[in-house]
């Protein structure tokens, strides 16, 4: 079969000077390989655990309606993947055909995430061990197998799952150093039973959980996987998305608990590790988050920074409650106070407030910053973007007037191919066009968008990220650009 790119594509292509690389396409498994794969890593049992994972995560489906509202159990996606568009369908399964079609959809060079994979690490995840470190290790080798031949222009991400520092940290060595792959997308949480109900329930510990973005209070010191990421050239990537409890659960409608769900579990992850310190203490550490967007990136950079102002260890002593002058807020309660207000005036000349230790009063402790521009210069060169080419909110990275400080985030163009929401693959790359179409960005912007920040992700991570690949000199000169 021939594929030809559209005219829309030819096109972009025409007026851009630059490669195109898409920053997280996705793939379909094909369930009976990565059975083989599992079974050769852990065991001829191991196929039928992970069939009985798969079946239980599905269970939902086979509840009534009455049953999910009575248990206040989210409702899955169903349908995910495309189907009428077949060509699209066998292409999301056949790593070959991806390959035979990049010209066609305008894109040079791409980075293929997991599909089934996802559930490894995505909530609620794997909690049997034995299977999550066997499917790791199981889908990784089946990743690196049937994309090695074309390593030119696609890559495959590896899963690391996080259930542990020392998990994470040996699957990545196996990834990196044994099957050669190098990019990767880690488990953005973990769901861990609340230490208290564990104990004192513990018939309750699978379902009083809380949610842990390994920050600055998680259970177990993660400093380790950042440490062995920045040994290892990988830049760690998430597509963390919503637990199906609380404001996003929906018993009865998909979409409602989806849309928004990828950008509150980015930003809860993102905040752990701004929070703690993290990108104080590895100050090479890139770190993506994926499919949210950037709209709520920007959200949280504008909040925190405005909240920094205001309650940073130096700004908050305004509000310190020994600071009130009780004489002159007595006077104005008797000169000015109804009643019913003066009959309470001395506990409130009082003002006894709950005081937090001298350490506690710095939420921004492990930042170790003294200005809005240091805690700035933790977040904007370390933290990208992942953003789906139909999401006009994307312009919003590149808004200097909007954005604090002037600044610009680093939003990344990542197709989702192989995904529901992709209709038609040959229309994607037009669709993020139509940013520079309706004045929203400008080229200057687009060649960021859709090219030289996932360069700066990936590649500055690891200068040979590019190295043999089709953009391999374009990715240099961006590289060198940037130093």
């Amino acid at each position: 079969m021939k594929f030809r790119p559209n005219a829309k594509v030819e096109e972009i292509r025409r007026r851009t000077d630059h490669p195109i690389v898409d920053s997280d396409a996705h793939q379909l498994e094909t369930v009976p390989v990565l059975l083989d794969y599992l079974r050769d890593v852990g065991g001829s049992n191991m196929p039928d655990r992970f069939l009985a994972f798969i079946a239980h995560q599905r269970r939902t489906f086979e509840m009534t309606p009455d049953e999910r509202l009575d248990t206040r159990t989210a409702m899955p996606v169903w349908w995910p993947i495309p189907t009428e568009n077949t060509l699209d369908r066998a292409t999301t399964q056949l790593p070959r055909l991806i390959y035979e079609r990049l010209d066609e959809f305008g894109f040079d060079f791409g980075i293929v995430y997991p599909g089934i994979g996802l559930q490894i690490i995505t909530l609620p995840g794997m909690a049997d061990e034995e299977l999550r470190l066997a499917c790791a290790r199981a889908f990784n080798t089946c990743y690196a197998d049937l994309f090695g031949e074309f390593a030119d222009r696609l890559t495959p991400a590896a899963v690391i799952p996080m259930h542990t520092p020392e998990e994470a940290v040996a699957e990545l060595e196996y990834a990196v150093d044994v099957l050669g792959l190098k990019a990767a997308v880690f488990a953005g949480d973990v769901l861990r039973p609340v230490p208290r109900f564990a104990r004192e329930h513990p018939e309750l510990a699978s379902e009083v959980q809380y949610q842990d973005c390994f920050g600055p209070d998680s259970p177990y010191d993660y400093d380790p996987v950042w440490a062995k990421c920045v040994e290892l050239g990988i830049a760690p990537t998430s597509h963390s998305g919503p637990i199906g409890r609380g404001s996003r659960c929906s018993p009865t409608r998909h979409q409602y608990n989806q849309i928004g769900g990828f950008a509150e579990g980015g930003e809860a992850l993102l905040k752990a590790l701004w929070f703690g310190g993290v990108t104080r203490r590895f100050p090479t550490l890139n770190v993506g988050f994926l499919e949210g967007g950037a709209a709520w990136a920007c959200s949280t950079f504008t909040r925190v920074i405005d909240h920094w102002k205001k309650r940073n260890a130096a700004a908050i002593g305004h509000l310190d409650p020994a600071r009130l002058d009780q004489q002159l807020f007595g006077k104005l309660i008797d000169d000015f106070g109804h009643e019913k207000i003066q009959a309470y005036r001395d506990p409130l000349v009082e003002n006894s407030l709950w005081m937090p230790s001298p350490e506690e009063l710095d939420d921004w402790r492990a930042c170790e910053v003294s200005t809005v521009e240091e805690l700035a210069e933790l977040f904007l060169p370390r933290f990208f973007f992942g953003c789906e080419g139909d999401d006009r909110m994307n312009a919003v990275a590149f808004d200097t007037k909007l954005n604090p400080l002037g600044s610009r985030l680093r939003a990344m163009f990542g197709s989702d191919i192989g995904h529901f929401d992709v209709v038609d693959m040959r229309d994607v790359l037009g669709e993020a066009w139509e940013l520079v179409e309706d004045e929203l960005i400008d080229l200057n912007d687009f060649k960021d968008f859709v090219f030289r920040n996932a360069v700066k992700l990936h590649g500055g991570m690891n200068p040979d990220f590019f190295k043999g690949t089709v953009v391999e000199d374009a990715a240099a000169q961006v590289l060198q650009d940037d130093a």
